[in-house]
């Protein structure tokens, strides 16, 4: 098995694309994000468990992404067939389960009675039918092709890592080497975004060159599309690439910094100073819009 750096803990923020795109969307929904323990006015496990609300997109994306993940380990023992018929039971089975337990926003916030099995479990089996059926799955099968040994699938921890010496954390669903190269492979079944995805691809092969000392240019980051179809989005990229993003990593890491009162221990300005968003849209599908309701929205 292929094994990654490790580094010694350090409070000091560090950038990923979620953390930034949460301060990009509304500073108050990232100090409640990031901040919780900060917070003068409501006690923080109250924060936490609107933190930890789920919808049923993300719970769809979830659920899939952790059946992959048995499929995958599964697959680096045996490439005996696949059990279809076994596999969407277990996978209705791990969904029914998440519906039971979870916390959904929209049951919360009174926008539905209850989430059932038939509001999850459809889009997760498309999306693993999809992947079955795809000329990548068959790929993955290729015993002629693949080092089963060398796989990353789902690797510990928060994917933290280094971009030009700056912390940051680049999450990453599977890692493969094949031959001279490197795929790192991302399961998504939501929509397609070519920007933001595109973005996420590079930070992904940063990722991988730091750890594995690799050059970009023998790195293949695909972004794997799961629903409504199977499509595929890949970068190839040179080292520019990599020197951009880190540079773009640098600019969006003092930004957040910027709202720090000491950087180093990442200690958070006072509250007032992280304004509500203006955009009410946004509001409206926020976890802790009920903390911001008595509040005027910031013009």
């Amino acid at each position: 098995m292929m094994e990654l750096k490790r580094f010694k803990y350090t409070p000091i923020l560090g950038w990923s694309m979620t953390r930034h795109n949460v301060f990009s969307t509304c500073k108050r929904k990232y100090y409640y994000q990031y901040y919780a323990k900060f917070d003068p006015e409501f006690p923080r496990v109250r924060i936490e468990a609107l933190k930890e609300l789920t919808t049923i997109p993300l719970e769809t994306g979830a659920i899939t992404h952790d059946i992959i993940r048995v499929l995958l380990r599964r697959l680096a023992l045996t490439q005996d067939a696949v059990d279809t018929d076994r596999l969407f039971e277990y996978a209705k089975d791990i969904t029914q389960g998440r519906c039971n337990s979870k916390v959904f926003s929209e049951v919360y916030y009174a926008e539905r009675e209850e989430i059932s099995l038939e509001d999850v479990f459809p889009k997760v089996k498309n999306s693993l039918e999809n992947l079955l059926g795809s000329e990548r799955f068959q790929w993955l099968c290729d015993p002629k092709l693949q080092r089963y040994d060398r796989w990353l699938i789902e690797p510990p921890g928060f994917g933290e890592t280094r971009i030009d010496g700056m912390k940051a954390y680049c999450k990453v669903d599977f890692l493969l080497p094949v031959q001279e190269e490197l795929f790192v492979i991302d399961w998504k079944t939501g929509k397609q975004d070519e920007d933001k995805h595109g973005a996420q691809l590079i930070g992904y092969a940063a990722w991988a060159s730091f750890h594995f000392a690799t050059e970009p240019q023998v790195i293949r980051p695909i972004i794997a599309y799961l629903s409504p179809d199977y499509f595929e989005m890949e970068l190839r990229l040179e080292q520019k690439d990599v020197g951009e993003f880190a540079q773009r990593v640098r600019v969006e890491t003092e930004e957040m910094s910027a709202y720090c009162q000491d950087v180093e221990k990442n200690i958070p300005k006072e509250k007032s100073l992280f304004p509500i968003t203006s955009n009410r849209r946004i509001c409206e599908y926020c976890n802790f819009r009920e903390l911001c309701k008595i509040e005027p929205i910031s013009t």
